[in-house]
């Protein structure tokens, strides 16, 4: 019988023997106040002396081979790394999307100057990325996406509007994902490619989008005829659909989308433990529905460790992973109601009230990824 998601092999000692590592480090930076664990922190907490530390002990660039500047380790070291550091809700936006996405997608699509030019700094932690997918009229349909990229002479010209761009404010760059030929309504995947946009660029104007909770991680992105070089182009031009699609596999398969909430599940056992809110049958469902979904997840990134395609099996972890993240962040607001920044838990509380929509849309909604699924199990 064929599994839709791969199952998770025993981790080997040396993986525990890092994991533990990354651990103690963590621990110990928590004591030292170096930061206070979270939620969603990957996405909203960024902190560029807290990243420059992670790479300097070689846990930023894991798999970024040795010659462009990396450490050539293993998807599954990365994987073990990542997971400690989403667990105590570390604040790692400053290197997330550099390393998770944008790095693999320079070494599969990139040219050599590319690799040269970004890889390195990558490593470092010193380059951050973000996310040029999303527009105002284009969410989980990225093939409606209607910026534009014009050949002009030595380069391209690139028009339009990139929304809810987390950390844009912060970024150096992003993949624009543009269209370079007229939309063909019978084939709406074809004419899209992606450039490499330097967000200091001119013509780029980018402004806050607000929470409803006042903080600031998301932007709207307006490109207005920024100019970018030929060798930014990033792969080949009209094969973007395509490569958008390998990079949402990276995006949609890590362990973010299972443990963003994990700090505030596990302080919300303690604060029963402790008996300052009341004891809830949820907690246990919740911490089953993590560990299960925790197996998952490294089955899937076995899966792209062995270069096997785990297309499906991340979708099916994102859907299931995304929806007990809010679960979780319901009880715990179930158990401490109008909870706010007063003290520790409740500063926890809050923010996963607050971060829980947006759990489910981003990296593709539940519902189109439900269509995802069904097409790759041939039910439509």
């Amino acid at each position: 019988m064929t599994r839709t998601v791969p199952a998770a092999l025993p981790e080997s000692e040396a993986l525990t023997t890092l994991r533990h590592e990354v651990r103690d480090f963590l621990t110990a930076e928590i004591a030292r106040g170096t930061f206070t664990p979270g939620v969603d922190t990957w996405l909203t907490q960024w902190d560029p002396e807290f990243t420059r530390a992670l790479a300097e002990r070689g846990w930023i660039g894991m798999t970024i081979p040795t010659e462009y500047g990396g450490h050539g380790r293993t998807f599954l070291e990365r994987y073990v790394v990542t997971e400690e550091l989403l667990a105590v809700g570390a604040p790692v936006a400053a290197q997330w999307v550099a390393d998770r996405q944008a790095a693999p997608s320079l070494l599969k699509f990139g040219t050599e100057a590319q690799k040269q030019r970004f890889l390195p700094g990558i490593a470092r932690g010193e380059i951050s990325w973000a996310i040029g997918m999303s527009e105002p009229d284009s969410g989980s349909d990225l093939a409606s996406v209607r910026t534009k990229a014009t050949r002009v002479d030595g380069g391209w010209r690139v028009d339009g509007t990139k929304l809810w761009t987390s950390g844009a404010h912060h970024a150096d760059a992003f993949f624009a994902l543009a269209r370079t030929a007229p939309l063909d309504p019978a084939h709406r995947h074809d004419g899209l490619s992606q450039f490499v946009v330097l967000l200091d660029s001119p013509g780029v104007t980018i402004r806050p989008i607000l929470t409803m909770s006042g903080d600031h991680h998301f932007n709207e992105v307006h490109l207005d005829g920024v100019f970018v070089p030929d060798d930014l182009v990033l792969g080949t031009i009209g094969d973007g659909w395509h490569q958008v699609t390998s990079e949402l596999g990276y995006e949609r398969s890590g362990p973010e989308r299972v443990l963003s909430t994990f700090a505030l599940l596990a302080a919300t056992a303690e604060e029963m433990r402790l008996g300052t809110v009341p004891t809830d049958s949820r907690l246990g469902r919740e911490t089953a529905r993590v560990h299960a979904l925790r197996r998952m997840s490294f089955g899937v990134a076995g899966a792209l460790a062995r270069g096997e395609n785990a297309d499906l099996a991340a979708s099916v972890v994102k859907i299931l992973g995304t929806g007990t993240e809010g679960d979780i962040a319901e009880l715990a607001d179930d158990v401490r109601p109008g909870a706010d920044d007063s003290d520790e838990f409740g500063a926890l509380v809050r923010a996963g009230v607050m971060q829980r929509p947006g759990f489910t849309l981003r990296g593709g909604t539940s519902e189109i990824l439900r269509g995802v699924l069904a097409r790759g199990l041939g039910m439509r």
